[in-house]
């Protein structure tokens, strides 16, 4: 696996450092990222990866390698950290420039020991659990990154994650979430984007309180009353399935290794890994844009444009009737 996806992640790298210049460093961003990629990549710590002996496997290598120490310095930085986003940005509109109709909000707990001694880690709810540790809030559509994320400790709340990841979508659409997301504020927040956020119906009389209601929650609650709206929301496995094809491949988002810990590695970490499984599903998927790829050894080579994958099919329930929300 590590052979097919490397080809892609380092011609994605390459394609994006063209537009990215730094003053003053002997070792460019693109080196310190493809470092950090080929550490996730092989589930290894990042001075495994600063040694040129550990990357006899592939051609695909920069001419020189980082010490563990400016990795350490500069990998969680700002100069870098626009570097990771142009790359995340690139591969999420490798299969299409704008995201489906469907959006999936949720988020994905990353524990760690509960006696560790990180300062970041938090105590918090995992899955009905109590645990120690982080979490990876996410919105993913049909592209093979999500289209907005953020790594916060356990114990944030998911709303207030939301808060800030609602306003960075765009074209608007339907967004399912489960009850944790049953709130006022958010429903607006969603609505301003385009979105007609979706949560399960509350037990009781829902909407008729007596405090703010907001109309794309009562909105909400009249669809989830109808049968188009269950089979709308029955779509929302999705994302279960996505989290775990994330982390059931060699390389994937699997638990936190012992030696990540602290917010900002934390951070880079699941950056990498996301970035990881954006080239498995590009290569599994077929899914390319580009007119030519790099295989296993470095030969260039001509590749098919596919249609690309996640629009709901001609037999799936609603489509006939799906439209986007006005």
């Amino acid at each position: 696996m590590e052979r097919e996806l490397w080809p892609i992640l380092y011609r994605s790298v390459c394609v994006v450092a063209h537009r990215f210049t730094q003053k003053y460093v002997q070792i460019p961003g693109w080196v310190l990222i493809l470092t950090m990629l080929w550490a996730a990549l092989h589930d290894r710590p990042v001075n495994w990866a600063c040694r040129m002996e550990n990357w006899r496997t592939t051609p695909l290598r920069p001419p020189r390698l980082p010490s563990p120490r400016t990795m350490s310095r500069r990998i969680d930085g700002i100069a870098v950290g626009l570097l990771w986003r142009a790359l995340e940005q690139h591969l999420r509109e490798s299969v299409q420039a704008h995201p489906g109709l469907l959006a999936f909000l949720d988020g994905k707990p990353l524990c760690v020991g509960a006696v560790s001694k990180d300062p970041d880690a938090r105590f918090g709810r995992a899955a009905g659990v109590m645990a120690k540790g982080y979490k990876l809030h996410t919105v993913w559509s049909n592209r093979p990154l999500p289209e907005a994320w953020e790594v916060t400790p356990l114990n944030l709340a998911e709303t207030t994650v939301a808060h800030r990841l609602i306003p960075q979508l765009s074209d608007g659409g339907y967004l399912l979430a489960d009850g944790n997301y049953d709130s006022s504020e958010l429903f607006d927040d969603a609505g301003q984007r385009g979105y007609q956020l979706l949560t399960p119906l509350p037990k009781g009389n829902a909407g008729k309180g007596h405090h703010y209601q907001s109309p794309s929650r009562l909105r909400s609650i009249a669809v989830m009353q109808s049968n188009f709206g269950c089979q709308l929301y029955s779509a929302r496995s999705a994302i279960e399935r996505t989290y775990g094809n994330a982390t059931s491949f060699g390389g994937g988002l699997a638990p936190l290794p012992a030696w990540v810990r602290g917010l900002d590695r934390v951070r880079t970490w699941v950056w990498a890994k996301l970035l990881i499984n954006a080239a498995r599903i590009l290569k599994l998927k077929d899914l390319r844009q580009d007119c030519q790829m790099l295989d296993s050894e470095g030969r260039v080579h001509a590749c098919r444009h596919v249609t690309p994958v996640g629009v709901p099919p001609a037999g799936w329930p609603g489509s006939s009737v799906l439209r986007r929300p006005r």
